[in-house]
């Protein structure tokens, strides 16, 4: 369980912060959400974009919102993070919050706009999940210009604008490569080519890893933010015909999109052994029901300043905004930098193969 022992009950935030945390958890715990932490039968995985993970747009993060983020991915065994900002203190609260046994592993960061000097980071309780040894930013490797049978030269080959995290991880019976991504969102179209080519490179490239003897493990999960428009979309059958499997009880999750407009958004993606890939359940969080609420905006005026008041601030012209310019500003915009704009997405995965190891020495 996280450590709370800075909230100050004396105050009103204080004693809302400790009851949105009893409401995460209830919601979290209840029938049918999230199962159960074991020690040896599942792993519990989640992806989650945490939007600007690390900068202070919008006045920055208030305690509280720590708190809740940590509340919920203690409930997870591994967490594959994205939009980790180039400043690593977001990251290390959440890391204090949640205690001593939790460790992350981060990428370099991401130069250039595209990028956005993001990091991707893994975030994993050490009782459970322990770190393989090999970890690396994936490069795709130059193509080989041939005439006939000669190679005649090799060519650079076009990379990620962000460069995909990949790493090896063991749980139980289970070794395992996880990699993450944040694929371009470019412009506003659902088949943008950009972004379908993105997602062919590291899928294919993952693919061809997976089939390999000398491969650190021939087990690999492709998870992350895909910025996938929908499960009919080109972005999404890019994953597929790579060789990845993304299974029904996956498929049939809400959007992740917190907009609501049917966008998938997020994917966890599996190319796996034979008799290796148990799912036994999965979801998608909607933290807003509990904290951050529709209903909580006028709670939080204060909190957002004169940019909730104003629709220009410090201009000579800026003329207060009406009640419905003031919501769309604290659902769509102020809340997303305290939370995120995503939902966050998990899978519970089977990883004690012990009967089925001694099965085979029957024969």
């Amino acid at each position: 369980m996280p450590f709370y022992y800075k909230i100050d009950s004396s105050s009103r935030e204080g004693r809302r912060s400790a009851q949105r945390l009893l409401d995460i958890q209830d919601a979290l715990e209840a029938p049918g959400n999230v199962p159960p932490r074991t020690l040896n039968d599942t792993l519990l995985l989640a992806t989650w974009n945490i939007r600007e993970f690390g900068a202070g747009k919008y006045g920055g993060r208030l305690k509280e919102s720590f708190y809740y983020i940590a509340e919920i991915l203690s409930h997870f065994d591994l967490i594959a993070i994205q939009e980790v900002r180039e400043e690593l203190t977001a990251l290390k609260e959440v890391k204090r919050i949640l205690g001593g046994n939790w460790k992350f592993i981060v990428s370099d960061v991401t130069e250039g706009t595209p990028g956005n000097r993001e990091r991707l980071a893994y975030l994993f309780d050490s009782r459970k999940v322990k770190f393989g040894g090999v970890a690396g930013e994936v490069v795709i490797p130059p193509k080989a210009i041939k005439q006939g049978r000669k190679t005649l030269r090799y060519d650079p080959s076009d990379q990620l604008y962000r460069t995909p995290y990949l790493v090896g991880f063991r749980a139980g019976w289970f070794d395992f490569m996880l990699c993450t991504v944040h694929i371009l969102y470019g412009k506003d179209k659902p088949n943008n080519p950009k972004r379908i080519k993105e997602i062919q490179l590291v899928a294919d490239f993952l693919s061809e890893r997976a089939d390999e003897d000398s491969s650190w493990s021939n087990n690999i999960i492709l998870l992350g933010d895909f910025n996938i428009y929908s499960r009919q979309d080109k972005t999404f059958k890019a994953i597929t015909d790579a060789g990845f499997i993304i299974p029904d009880e996956l498929q049939q999750l809400p959007e992740t999109n917190i907009g609501k407009k049917k966008r998938v958004y997020d994917q966890i993606a599996f190319k796996i052994r034979p008799n290796r890939l148990q799912i036994k359940s999965a979801g998608v969080y909607d933290f807003y029901n509990q904290v951050f609420t529709n209903d909580d905006e006028k709670k939080y005026a204060a909190k957002m300043g004169k940019s909730y008041r104003r629709t220009k601030v410090g201009k000579p012209d800026e003329a207060p905004r009406s009640d419905r310019s003031k919501t769309t500003y604290y659902r769509s915009k102020w809340r997303t930098f305290q939370m995120s704009d995503h939902l966050l997405m998990w899978v519970e995965l089977g990883i004690d193969f012990g009967k089925e190891y001694l099965l085979t020495k029957t024969v």
